[in-house]
């Protein structure tokens, strides 16, 4: 079967990016068409809901300093999005450290000599000269002192990529620890994080009442609503170039054919190995070797009241596999449907094909009951059920050589007159939500108005980072980050 969509715009990918698209295409009248993989859309920023209970893949805080991005979130969700204090903590050391940290809480918890040792570390890092930044490792190492990176920052960060930190390149610490120093979160640790300029220590957030995934729901709605077409289900096969443009895109076996554009925020992997004419081979070998972090989550539900009234833990233990542990009805008391149980969600980072992915659904309820009762947070025998989500393609990682991957791959793509990348995957950036949203509305303008945004700059470049002057450029924004949101004794989305 055969369409014409030469009056249309093809959005490929219906997670936060690909909506935004969408949403903003329809707003301005134009023909939009969505096709979205899975079973609904959302992405890794979906609600997974079993037996009432539902899920957040991730922890979605939704704070951000683009007012455009705020203004679209409250339009579409009005009411149904709630404010939200944030509370959290690290576990470590057998401790529980308040996260954003407070002086007292961590004088206490490190003791006197840790912390002079603390300090020391800081300090010679300090005076070091000729520093380099190859590395995650050094670039903390470098600004934090030695001593710091690996008490907070190593054995977190290797748990997260499953890889040595001096396999992680600079850059992802330099996109991922914005806005946060030595000194501005002592500050914020003993006077308070005031008018919330440091994002990365932010105390309250907002939140749909039902997870995530309602901003998702509720934005296919109004897609539908003004005229365009949400399709779930729809696995893309291939793309077919003509010259520079695309041709036709070929869609569970049906052809969409002389589409106006394509927006896509499929991974970049992907899309370069199903377009024809084929890349040229240094694209195919660039694209094969972007790599991936996989993760699942165990959700439990216990019987009693909640373990913990956190957000969410950061697990600093090496004894044990889980990374993170969320609380949901500290998200929103609508994500628990029995005010008699409390539901928890044991975070995973994984490769998908290696133990933990191929661990059966039994085997993970038990493994992580069983991590829940060692970190003395509740028995395993307070289970009364549990189930296991995988989310392949998390997180890109930033390995050494993933920067001339994606260059090669960006050189070849800009060829492309109507095709644009958007969003996280989609441009192999680490970008939370808000920030894979902004790249949706750069895209947009670019087709609309004819602007020329660099869409690759989003978050990359320093007119749309983070800095600690409040207020200083529209496109600033917080995070949402699963690792640990920086060491607060010292990124972003």
């Amino acid at each position: 079967m055969t369409q014409d969509t030469s009056q249309t715009i093809l959005v490929l990918g219906g997670g936060p990016a690909g909506l935004t698209a969408g949403y903003l295409l329809g707003q301005a009248n134009r023909s939009a068409l969505v096709f979205e993989a899975e079973d609904q859309v959302g992405g890794i920023a979906k609600t997974v809901e079993r037996d009432g209970y539902r899920f957040d893949l991730g922890g979605h805080r939704f704070f951000t300093k683009s007012i455009e991005v705020d203004t679209l979130w409250h339009e579409v969700l009005g009411d149904e999005f709630l404010r939200r204090p944030r509370m959290s903590r690290i576990y470590w050391n057998n401790r529980y450290l308040d996260y954003p940290l407070r002086g007292a809480d961590v004088i206490r918890k490190l003791g006197p000599v840790e912390l002079t040792r603390c300090m020391a570390s800081y300090a010679r890092a300090a005076l070091r000269r000729n520093k380099v930044d190859d590395s995650l490792e050094d670039w903390v190492s470098n600004r934090f002192g030695r001593r710091l990176f690996e008490l907070f920052f190593k054995s977190y960060t290797e748990k997260v990529w499953g890889v040595p930190t001096t396999e992680i390149r600079a850059e992802w610490a330099a996109q991922r620890i914005k806005g946060l120093s030595f000194f501005s979160a002592a500050r914020a640790a003993f006077f308070g994080n005031k008018g919330n300029k440091v994002k990365s220590l932010i105390s309250e957030f907002n939140y749909p009442r039902f997870g995530p995934g309602q901003m998702w729901e509720a934005m296919r709605g109004a897609i539908e609503e003004q005229g365009g077409e949400v399709r779930l289900s729809s696995r893309v096969d291939s793309m077919e170039l003509d010259g520079a443009r695309i041709a036709s895109v070929v869609v569970d076996g049906e052809t969409f054919e002389s589409p106006e554009a394509v927006i896509s925020s499929l991974p970049l992997r992907e899309v370069v190995e199903m377009i024809t004419p084929t890349a040229p081979v240094e694209v195919l070998d660039a694209a094969r070797g972007l790599r991936y972090r996989d993760f699942l989550t165990v959700a439990l539900v216990l019987d009693g009241a909640d373990p913990f009234p956190d957000n969410w833990i950061y697990i600093h233990e090496p004894r044990v596999r889980v990374g993170r542990i969320q609380n949901f009805r500290s998200w929103s008391p609508w994500m628990v449907p029995d005010p008699d149980k409390a539901c928890v969600g044991l975070e995973y980072f994984c490769f998908a094909g290696d133990d933990l992915w191929m661990m059966d659904n039994d085997a993970l309820v038990a493994l992580a009951a069983s991590e829940l009762e060692r970190l003395r947070l509740a028995p395993a025998s307070t289970v009364d059920r549990g189930f296991a989500i995988r989310v392949p393609k998390a997180y890109p990682i930033y390995d050494a050589d993933y920067a001339e991957r994606v260059e090669t791959i960006r050189g070849w793509l800009d060829g492309i007159e109507n095709l644009q990348q958007v969003g996280r995957n989609g441009l192999h950036r680490y970008n939370n939500s808000d920030h894979s949203m902004l790249t949706a509305m750069r895209a947009v303008d670019n087709l609309l108005t004819g602007a020329h945004h660099d869409i690759w700059a989003v978050n990359a470049e320093s007119v749309y980072h983070e800095t600690d002057v409040a207020d200083e450029h529209p496109y600033r924004t917080a995070p949402e980050t699963p690792e640990l949101q920086a060491l607060a004794t010292s990124q972003t989305e």
